[in-house]
């Protein structure tokens, strides 16, 4: 495809999210409000991901225009992009082609909570600008902490505060001041608009952001940006939704948790 069929395709594909530099040095954005998004993002993460991912199986949740699924399956990675967007995946379906990479690379139209009852485990999970537009994040956490096998990339929006000294385990029921200090984990919700955005539904702190993830099953293991952490899966967590909180887990996504304890309790 020469480089005016490219513009042409660009135009008829757009409006675009992602500036993707195209084999031959076009872009799709190149006016991009946030400036060459998201080249620049991506030059401050790559150093913290391994070089050869041949033979890994990544999900890049949120994948818009595929950005992100094209430099992970240009290290060799196997990829697998998931959005709600049916337009955003048409985009990132023709960048896959220009790029020679649609033998790497799988989209799918899916939620991420539709991922519970995905058959598949990944290495890798690009976490990346969507934790904020949940309306029931930690949800999307347990799920994806079942699903990661080693490394998740995580970011988002992030409230002011500060990271404690220690972790806090419990506190009597009428010690609440703890809770107003700015270290203490939390999150702000947003009822109808940030940023001109209804999507935007939550803003954690990043003592919030670090907790959420240790309850899922995640230690942090760098800070590669503000709003942006690497974290690895500790394979001996055992986590609440595998133990006592497992039915509401369960019910949450949509599987029969009596009929469960019902089996075991016959076995």
């Amino acid at each position: 495809m020469d480089k005016m069929n490219y513009q042409e395709k660009i135009k008829q594909l757009g409006p675009w999210f992602h500036n993707i530099h195209l084999p031959d040095g076009t872009q799709t954005a190149p006016d991009h409000f946030l400036g060459d998004f998201p080249s620049f993002k991506w030059k401050e993460l790559a150093p913290s991901i391994h070089e050869d991912l041949k033979g890994k199986k990544v999900l890049d949740v949120g994948c818009n225009a595929g950005f992100y699924s094209i430099e992970l399956a240009k290290r060799g990675a196997e990829v697998l992009g998931i959005d709600v967007d049916a337009h955003y995946l048409q985009q990132a379906e023709w960048v896959a082609e220009c790029f020679g990479l649609q033998d790497q690379i799988r989209y799918k139209q899916m939620q991420v909570y539709d991922l519970a009852r995905l058959k598949e485990e990944f290495d890798l999970i690009w976490f990346m600008g969507v934790f904020y537009h949940l309306r029931y994040p930690l949800l999307a956490l347990d799920i994806l902490g079942r699903k990661c096998r080693h490394m998740i990339v995580f970011q988002t929006l992030t409230m002011p505060g500060e990271l404690p000294t220690e972790e806090v385990y419990d506190s009597h029921i009428h010690d609440r001041e703890n809770l107003l200090k700015p270290e203490w984990p939390k999150m702000a919700f947003i009822e109808h608009s940030f940023a001109g955005d209804p999507t935007n539904w939550w803003l954690a702190n990043e003592s919030a952001m670090r907790a959420m993830l240790r309850s899922t099953g995640f230690e942090v293991s760098a800070k590669p940006h503000d709003e942006t952490l690497i974290c690895i899966k500790d394979p001996n967590y055992n986590s609440s939704v595998d133990t006592w909180n497992k039915s509401e887990y369960l019910s949450a996504i949509q599987q029969n948790w009596l009929e469960e304890v019902k089996t075991k309790t016959v076995k």
